[in-house]
């Protein structure tokens, strides 16, 4: 029998014993795993979904959520602005761009944002069918959206009041599908985007469509379906955009508002003024995500270094418990290692096989943790859409996970050094004489 087969007989011999050390090595690298790939997933599609956003401008409120609702889409808005708001900040030298957002609609949980091209164009949305939007009611869904509902080009959907997509249907205003951005990685995959004027006709701030715009879209009658998934053939409005505007502004008495403006700053000088100007206003907040991103990384690193410690003191008390398991079966089977030696085995490849012991109970713990860990993550993203929605997935393997693997298997190494090194220190005659 070789030395590794003499290994994984005495780990069998000893099942609990064996059994109890890798359950507890498992615990603590599955911890760990999973604290590594929710921290470095969770910053990295922070990171990613903010680029090129400055700053954000919304109601008052909390600023946190405002970067939440209007970046991540994983917040409810603080509020809505005064649509005069975009031309103020426009008009300011040091504001290279001003996105507008309308929220409050969505179809089948997927958010329905009321924006411009740009916002497409700030991720690096790029379209795989269809073309962008150009007038109201017309709509550009994002790949998790298109994939996940099975809507395609020249179907119609209708927006349900709220964000969760269980209010009113706005049955009378319909959206149509066309185009289809290919995926990004980031919060506009799971988007649908409109004209924000469409957001304002859904809320009544505009006259329904015009009864023979439903003639325009006979043909596509049979590919158009409600939110229930079936088929609507509602009015679309096909009116030119200015035009919109402009019958949307006197439906309203020119009181039209927007959720939040994302900002981009042309120079440095607008990090020092422009944040201040806007907190003066009555009513509007400014919220730059850097700032509020790093303050909520810092209070969930709080709780995240915490569960951290725990799971290395739980792998510290694994290494000790494996040390423990060696110690007492090696006095246990000091006869057999003196009669290997007597049967020619050298001290070094006895002290191999104890030392193999510790690395194969650490081995196996640690891909068992990775596994589990990994399961974990997986069960939380399926049963939790705002983790799903954050990006956390499963599928990846972060490198330090390689290392919390090499760092367990070293540990049983360290833990197995001990009982091996007796080994060198067996009076053979003694030993033998005393096991009679």
């Amino acid at each position: 029998m070789t030395l590794a087969g003499l290994s994984l007989a005495y780990l069998k011999d000893r099942a609990l014993n064996t059994t109890l050390n890798v359950l507890l090595l498992t615990l603590s690298v599955a911890t760990l795993v999973i604290l590594v790939l929710f921290s470095s997933q969770l910053a990295e599609r922070f990171d990613r979904d903010a680029r090129g956003i400055d700053l954000v401008v919304g109601a008052k409120g909390s600023p946190l959520q405002l970067i939440l609702s209007s970046i991540y889409q994983v917040d409810v808005p603080t509020g809505n602005i005064p649509l005069s708001t975009v031309d103020l900040l426009r008009a300011d030298p040091t504001v290279a761009e001003v996105i507008p957002l309308a929220l409050g609609d969505s179809f089948r949980g997927y958010r329905i944002v009321g924006t411009e091209p740009a916002y497409v164009a700030n991720f690096g949305g790029t379209l795989i069918e269809g073309e962008m939007f150009a007038a109201d009611y017309q709509a550009v869904i994002g790949a998790q959206v298109a994939r996940e509902t099975g809507a395609g080009l020249g179907q119609k959907f209708v927006g349900s009041h709220g964000l969760s997509g269980d209010g009113h249907a706005h049955e009378e205003t319909p959206y149509e599908v066309v185009g289809i951005l290919a995926p990004t990685g980031t919060v506009l995959d799971r988007l649908i985007v409109t004209p924000v004027g469409s957001i304002w006709a859904a809320h009544g701030f505009a006259p329904p469509p015009a009864e023979g715009a439903a003639e325009d879209h006979d043909d596509h009658a049979g590919h158009d379906y409600d939110g229930d998934g079936h088929q609507d053939h509602a009015a679309d409005a096909h009116d030119d955009r200015a035009d919109d505007e402009a019958a949307h502004a006197a439906h309203a008495g020119g009181d039209l508002e927007v959720t939040a403006l994302l900002i981009k700053y042309r120079s440095s000088m607008a990090a020092v003024r422009l944040p201040n100007f806007i907190n003066k206003q009555t009513e509007l907040q400014a919220a730059a995500p850097a700032v509020e991103m790093t303050r909520l990384l810092s209070l969930l690193g709080v709780g995240i270094d915490a569960v951290r410690a725990f799971a290395v003191l739980l792998m510290a008390t694994s290494g000790l418990s494996i040390f423990v398991a060696l110690y007492s079966a090696l006095r246990q089977r000091e006869g057999d290692m003196a009669m290997l030696r007597v049967m020619g085995a050298r001290p070094g490849a006895i002290f191999g096989h104890i030392v193999l012991e510790g690395v194969l109970l650490a081995a196996a713990g640690a891909l068992l943790g990775v596994a589990v860990g990994h399961a974990v993550v997986a069960a939380s993203a399926a049963s939790f859409p705002q983790l799903r929605d954050m990006g956390l997935t499963a599928a990846r393997f972060e490198p330090a996970e390689f290392v919390i693997v090499m760092a367990a298997i070293g540990m049983g190494a360290l833990a197995a050094l001990i009982p091996a090194l007796k080994v060198f220190r067996v009076d053979i005659a003694k030993t033998l004489a005393d096991t009679r």
